[in-house]
């Protein structure tokens, strides 16, 4: 299973993070499956390759809430598609 979560990177007192994917068994700092953007919160600057992550949350993927979803809200990213996806896993399982 595949999920959706935030790899800090960066020097000490200056963290940067980066979204990716990655498989649930390996490290949270292990090797990811894909970048999928990333965000900095001292600049306050975020990246998302929306197609990517879209692509990986239609293959079953997870992702912290608290985490992705704040910075989905601060991109205005249409969660709309997030909720389809989700109303769909639920069906299923």
């Amino acid at each position: 299973m595949v999920k959706l979560h935030l790899k800090r990177c960066g020097k000490r007192q200056r963290a940067v993070y980066r979204i990716v994917a990655i498989d649930v068994r390996s490290r949270r700092e292990g090797r990811d499956l894909r970048k999928v953007g990333f965000y900095d919160p001292i600049k306050n600057q975020t990246y998302l390759n929306i197609p990517v992550i879209l692509y990986f949350l239609e293959q079953g993927a997870m992702f912290n809430l608290e985490e992705l979803f704040k910075i989905f809200q601060r991109r205005r990213v249409s969660l709309w598609n997030f909720a389809l996806i989700n109303k769909q896993q639920t069906k299923f399982n």
